[in-house]
């Protein structure tokens, strides 16, 4: 079986931008929870820190890390196609 590499592309780029929006979104409600949940994850006590959210911060991450996940899935299918 192959895999559509630029369909599963955009669907994980899609998938990664409503879960980086879906986490913007946290973050702003409730920064502290989220920092500590944060620090949880990676083993770290993230207390003295805090975030620094603004739109344009939002938007390059949202391209940045949609892009980036996109790449890597198209790169994943085409490599799969290749082996299989």
């Amino acid at each position: 079986m192959k895999l559509n590499a630029n369909a599963l592309a955009l669907a994980t780029a899609s998938a990664v931008a409503v879960v980086w929006v879906v986490c913007s979104i946290l973050v702003a409600l409730s920064p502290g929870m989220s920092m500590n949940m944060t620090g949880y994850m990676v083993h770290t006590d993230f207390g003295a820190m805090q975030w620094n959210m603004n739109l344009g911060g939002f938007v390059a991450g949202l391209f940045m890390w949609s892009i980036f996940a996109g790449v890597t899935a198209w790169l994943i299918a085409a490599l799969y196609n290749k082996l299989s």
